[in-house]
């Protein structure tokens, strides 16, 4: 129910729009824009604050982080942006029961960039049979794309699958008489990112694959599997794992004096997750990307770059600067508030979908130059374009052209 405070509210913002010129529009808050009051949006996520893929919680915290500050500066459209971030543990039935609190007793409008392969799938059938937005879920799982079946649910990453692609190729076109090896996680991320490699390499060329081992996110660690791999003689080596194994991956391939060629998924690369397996350890690993590397004296004069610098400064902590993870979230944060522009004042679950799906070439501050996100009805991949880069030990070094999917 709407209160008489709020329709004094809205009253009042639709006289100001009036003076300014704008057409004010009547707005239906309750059952038709939940979470949605004339002041405030309320958007729920859960995020792997605890567990094994606790890394990646500085993407909940950044994304808390810039509402402040857009919120600071007048919010959207005149509302604040009220962000509720639950830890799920990176645990599929957790997510499963916090989201149904976000939803049944919080009454968020949506949910935004939920963490994880496993999380989002589970969370997807309850969020599409209630005909929630599950929006720019952080995840590049490929079967979050399927608008036919899932209308509701959208990711935003570029997807494991493209991304295991354009590394079978580049082995392909450097390396065609490789062995390779493959660690990867036993779940949709990890499997998308062995299919993508063989997507790459192609059916003929599938015996360059010389071994495979999958590991559990409940294992303490993965060094057995990276002796087993370093033994099948392969002299490339693919690490499709999460932070936490793909560190322990990167430092024990080092300290076994395996000489591979080392590529592994952006979802790890950050700054940061290097910095714990070693940046000695770290030398000539190769990744695709698709934002700026602060920490690369070439963006050192880029607006982009600048303006995040000075976010974490006052929001955050310099500390978080060059983590790639932060990056991400400071980025797809940005897309939101496209979207809740484009929303102008239908605040209600169907035009925040459709808004979503409608984007043309947004550009975002902190992505390389000529990557833009767009979507349609019948395209949920929002950011379809990466380029590949190396480690030097200090720094990521882009090389090549951008590459689609």
């Amino acid at each position: 129910m709407v209160t008489r405070r709020e329709l004094l509210e809205y009253a009042s913002l639709s006289a100001v729009a009036a003076g300014a010129g704008l057409a004010a529009r009547p707005l239906a808050f309750g059952a038709d824009m939940p979470g949605v009051t004339a002041t405030e949006i309320k958007i729920g996520q859960t995020m792997a604050y605890s567990g094994p893929a606790s890394a990646y919680g500085v993407v909940g915290r950044v994304e808390a982080a810039y509402f402040k500050m857009i919120n600071e500066q007048g919010g959207i459209n005149g509302r604040k942006i009220n962000l509720i971030s639950l830890d799920d543990g990176y645990s599929p039935p957790k997510a499963v029961e916090q989201v149904r609190r976000l939803v049944e007793q919080d009454n968020v409008a949506f949910i935004f960039q939920s963490l994880g392969t496993p999380s989002n799938v589970a969370i997807r059938p309850y969020l599409n049979a209630h005909k929630v937005p599950q929006l720019f879920s952080a995840t590049g799982a490929s079967l979050l794309g399927d608008p036919k079946h899932f209308p509701w649910t959208m990711g935003v990453n570029p997807t494991y699958r493209t991304e295991g692609a354009i590394y079978g190729k580049h082995i392909l076109a450097t390396k065609p008489d490789a062995k390779i090896a493959v660690l990867y996680q036993n779940d949709d991320l990890g499997r998308d990112y062995l299919s993508g490699l063989k997507d790459g390499l192609g059916e003929k060329n599938l015996g360059m694959i010389v071994k495979e081992v999958s590991y559990e996110v409940s294992e303490p660690t993965i060094d057995s599997q990276v002796v087993t791999l370093q033994g099948s003689g392969a002299d490339v080596f693919l690490i499709a794992a999460t932070p936490k194994f793909g560190a322990q991956a990167v430092r024990k391939s080092f300290d076994l004096g395996w000489k591979a060629v080392r590529y592994i998924v952006n979802v790890t690369a950050s700054f940061t997750i290097l910095k714990a397996a070693g940046l000695e350890k770290s030398h000539d690993l190769i990744t695709a990307s698709y934002a700026k590397d602060p920490t690369d004296k070439i963006w050192s004069n880029d607006e982009g770059v600048k303006q995040w610098t000075a976010f974490c400064q006052k929001y955050m902590s310099a500390s978080v600067i060059p983590d790639a993870n932060a990056v991400y979230a400071y980025g797809v944060a940005q897309v939101l508030m496209q979207v809740l522009k484009q929303c102008g004042n239908d605040l209600s679950r169907e035009n925040v979908m459709k808004q979503a799906t409608s984007l043309k070439d947004v550009p975002v501050s902190v992505f390389l130059p000529g990557i833009t996100v767009s979507t349609s009805p019948d395209n949920y991949y929002p950011i379809r374009k990466m380029q590949l880069q190396r480690f030097d030990g200090e720094n990521w070094k882009l090389f090549g052209d951008l590459i689609s999917g």
